[in-house]
């Protein structure tokens, strides 16, 4: 048997730059049967993006092991999990992640790919379109604009023009043609501390421009609000506007979203195999449940976490606010 993963410690764990708590707190929530497990399988990616609540970059080095890599499926297993949403950094560039999509998809499992479409050209993935095709893996790409200035912005210079070639490659494939059952959905999400615009008319703007521009499809556009922590936290900060941005995701709190926010149905776990009720509550180090330390993916082989009261801070307004934001999009 593997020895257990080492618990951090509360100083080894990260800090929030979120304003303190104010009066009228978010509302309490509690999970109901979880439907998909979210597992970031490292922070190590080929960008650097300015948005990004993970710190990502080609620097770091924190990457899921082995053992813990191999509870997943088991997992999936015990619980009846029928959705495995893979994330990072850039996940495709953990060693283990094509043998675990394989794994999933031989359990009759849907799987997604976070997937920011340069890695599909970095040295050594020119074949991962095909794999993911072949696979039948759901790509959910990250393309903050359809135009190449606010990409390359957000992103670094060169970028929007690489992420063309990897929506085009995919589109080869059959991804984003509605017969050919290979989704294909962006993500947007805004440029500053502002709420996403309504995610069927920017769609629509996408489709349009990108199908004109590129002869690029896709299936769905995904609108997600920027959360107030990490490197987007910082950056707000330093022009003093992390305490305004704050305001205006509580002053947009949409109560009706609070049935459909994402960690009603999702179970987030980290590099590590600790588990949290969502991936921001991760960055944060806020554990599912409010536990303390945080319980670890083989718990779940045993114990079913529905009903469970779920971690929540300021920064879960950034899912509420306007037509609300989960890693499916809108909510409303």
């Amino acid at each position: 048997m593997a020895a257990s993963p080492k618990v951090p410690s509360a100083a080894a764990r990260t800090i929030s730059t979120e304003i303190p708590s104010q009066a009228n707190p978010f509302p309490p929530l509690h999970r109901g049967n979880p439907n998909t497990l979210q597992v970031n399988l490292g922070y190590r990616c080929n960008q650097s993006c300015s948005h990004c609540h993970v710190n990502a970059g080609p620097s770091r080095t924190e990457m899921m092991d082995a053992d813990t890599l191999a509870l997943i499926p088991a997992v999936l297993e015990a619980r009846q999990i029928s959705s495995l949403d893979l994330t990072g950094g850039a996940p495709e560039l953990h060693p283990g992640f094509r043998a675990l999509v394989h794994q999933a998809r031989q359990l009759g499992v849907t799987v997604i790919d976070r997937c920011n479409l340069t890695v599909l050209s970095e040295p050594g993935q020119q074949d991962l379109a095909g794999f993911l095709a072949s696979q039948g893996v759901t790509v959910v790409a990250s393309l903050p604009c359809y135009s190449a200035a606010n990409v390359d912005r957000q992103r670094g210079s060169g970028v929007f023009e690489r992420s063309i070639d990897g929506l085009q490659r995919l589109n080869a494939l059959g991804y984003g043609a509605e017969a050919s059952g290979l989704e294909l959905n962006l993500v947007y999400n805004p440029q500053g501390p502002s709420l996403p615009p309504p995610q069927a008319t920017l769609e629509a703007d996408y489709k349009r421009e990108l199908a004109e521009n590129f002869g690029i499809r896709f299936n769905r556009l995904y609108t997600i609000a920027n959360m107030p922590i990490q490197r987007f936290a910082a950056v707000l900060h330093q022009t003093n506007q992390l305490e305004s941005y704050q305001a205006l995701l509580r002053a947009h709190h949409n109560p009706a979203n609070l049935d459909q926010v994402m960690c009603r149905s999702t179970i987030s776990v980290d590099w590590r195999g600790f588990l949290f009720d969502c991936d921001f509550n991760q960055m944060l180090g806020l554990a599912a449940g409010g536990g303390d330390p945080p319980r670890h993916l083989r718990t779940l082989l045993e114990h079913d976490p529905s009903g469970e009261p779920i971690t929540v801070a300021d920064h879960c307004f950034g899912c509420t606010a306007g037509a609300g934001s989960s890693c499916g999009g809108a909510l409303s």
